[in-house]
């Protein structure tokens, strides 16, 4: 190689890298809702009726939340309590600030899930019996738990689903499952399809390769990132269609080297050709999470020596549809892994909870990560995170977060325990709930926030529809900076939220009716491959303020 090829090799990969430069003073506001909900918010869904259905697991022992009228649970198969009369599942109403307890009768530690095109949760796997059951979960104000026995055609532990365009789910992984399986089982086959990709991405010993990120893409293949490398899978025909470069660097991503990721908002959806962006952020160098031996499950090497790795401090960014996809590199404030990653309704990603040094699992990490990032896919390289206010709780191991329909975002869990240990320990497991209200819920954009007037909450729109919204602003409308947007809510568990997705309907026209208020016409995705059916918030953003949302059920 010559030194001119040399030196342009050298500017090319220092292109790659964007040191941070973060973007105006810090901005949030943290709001406590509820002191002791009784579990720990392990596992988090928001239904179409504003509820938020969370869990843990049953084999934590007692939890603080009883279960009403005298109800117990009695498991034989169940290790720690075989009887037990308290709740480890609660419904939250978003709305009333109130929960109420859950009956589930197997249990679902690091389970995985998505909504169905009915609204209804699907819930798949869990730990011991509960590892082939499917649990589904009806949006209404009396609804339990239902349980249907060996659901699954495999142990499914650790593992991620996504909806596909037909409505059904796909279960992809978990631990020792180097396969994948679709639910429900009608109309496709109802056995394990082998995915060697897993196997080849599994660290012997450590794994890396557990709750991969999966996300639909814009040609119907699915995008599927394990440890530190990406596939897209022909799931219809159990064929690779193309194979990704590995992150620079080579370091883990997935659990239990737990960073996060999100496929960043689908913009221009009525062109011939829509972009598709990931990305992924945090996790912990290689190394940072050794197992001593199986004998000692849940102990590692590092933190045995009361050595706790520094997290990652970079995100990686990838056009999954270019012919020759290549990660962008760019550096965080800070360090983190366990972080959650929540698309908000203006389509920045908020980058919430975590720590700062070691990995997930059992009391494997130290330095909380208090404060929130920004990251605005839009700006320009270099120039894409803004600090955020912090909270004064820890969020660790088991935490989540999730998008509301009033622009807030929920938070909750951390548990990195193997039981409820609510005192004289570094990081209790924690029962509060909060909420993380950015910058646009501030009062001095009252103003520019529009409001939704038409079409009414729970509207059923169909696709490749000219959909019309009314909305009221007071200040002056900048029509050119009035767009519609689309957020399906994700089930969010173990920093990875399933089936989260943004789309960009953009703004054809907007009309001014007078008195503040105004029209804006859109187009809806044209395809089950961009908006798989279901139900998902629509807003309206003027100038990065949204509205509140309102659920519209696309099919």
């Amino acid at each position: 190689m010559t030194p001119t090829l040399i030196l342009s090799f050298i500017f090319c990969q220092l292109l790659l890298i964007a040191q941070p430069s973060l973007t105006g003073a810090a901005s949030g506001r943290w709001q406590l809702l509820q002191n002791n909900i009784g579990i720990t918010a392990m596992h988090m869904q928001l239904l179409n009726n504003d509820r938020v259905v969370i869990f843990d697991r049953t084999d934590f022992g007692r939890s603080n939340l009883s279960l009403p009228d005298g109800e117990c649970r009695n498991d034989p198969n169940e290790a720690t309590l075989k009887v037990d009369c308290t709740a480890h599942s609660a419904e939250y109403d978003t709305v009333s600030n109130t929960f109420r307890a859950l009956f589930v009768q197997t249990d679902f530690w690091c389970s995985s899930g998505s909504v169905m095109p009915d609204g209804i949760l699907v819930q798949t796997g869990g730990f011991n019996d509960g590892e082939r059951r499917v649990r589904l979960f009806k949006p209404c104000a009396t609804c339990n738990w239902q349980e249907i026995q060996n659901g699954l055609a495999a142990r499914r532990w650790y593992a991620t689903n996504h909806i596909l365009p037909d409505g059904r789910q796909i279960i992809i992984g978990g631990r020792r499952q180097f396969n994948y399986e679709f639910y429900p089982k009608t109309n496709g086959p109802t056995n394990t399809i082998n995915f060697p990709f897993l196997a080849q991405t599994n660290d012997a010993g450590i794994e890396n390769n557990l709750y991969p990120f999966v996300f639909l893409n814009v040609d119907g293949n699915l995008f599927v990132f394990s440890n530190n490398r990406a596939v897209l899978l022909d799931y219809t025909n159990n064929k690779i269609v193309k194979t990704y470069p590995a992150i620079p660097g080579g370091d883990p991503r997935c659990y239990p080297s737990t960073g996060s990721a999100v496929l960043l908002p689908l913009k221009n959806l009525q062109s011939r050709f829509v972009e598709a962006e990931v990305l992924v952020c945090g996790g912990a160098p290689k190394g940072s999470f050794t197992p001593i031996s199986k004998k000692k499950k849940g102990s590692f090497t590092q933190v045995a020596k009361g050595n706790f790795v520094t997290a990652l401090n970079t995100c990686a960014r990838i056009k999954i549809t270019d012919p020759n996809p290549q990660w962008v590199i760019e550096t965080m404030p800070t360090a983190r892994v366990m972080g959650d990653m929540t698309l908000l309704p203006n389509g920045n990603v908020l980058i919430i909870n975590g720590a700062a040094s070691g990995t997930a699992g059992w009391e494997a990490a130290r330095n909380p990560v208090l404060n929130p990032v920004i990251y605005r896919p839009n700006n320009a390289l270099g120039s894409r995170f803004e600090l955020q206010n912090p909270t004064t709780i820890p969020r660790m191991y088991h935490s989540t977060a999730i998008l509301l329909r009033d622009g807030r975002v929920l938070v909750g869990g951390s548990n990195p325990h193997i039981g409820y240990e609510l005192a004289d320990v570094a990081f209790p497991t924690e029962l509060r709930l909060e909420a993380f209200l950015p910058s646009y819920l501030d009062a001095q954009f009252a103003n520019l926030r529009p409001k939704i007037v038409l079409p009414a909450s729970q509207t059923k729109i169909r696709y490749a529809q000219r959909l019309v919204v009314r909305f009221t602003v007071t200040a002056t409308l900048a029509q050119n900076l009035v767009s519609v947007t689309m957020v399906a809510p994700p089930l969010s568990t173990h920093s990875f939220s399933m089936n989260q997705r943004l789309l960009v309907l953009g703004s054809e026209k907007v009309t001014n009716l007078g008195k503040s208020t105004y029209e804006v016409q859109v187009t809806t995705p044209r395809s089950g491959i961009f908006a798989p059916s279901g139900y998902y918030l629509l807003y309206v953003v003027h100038q990065d303020i949204p509205s509140e949302g309102i659920w519209v059920q696309i099919k």
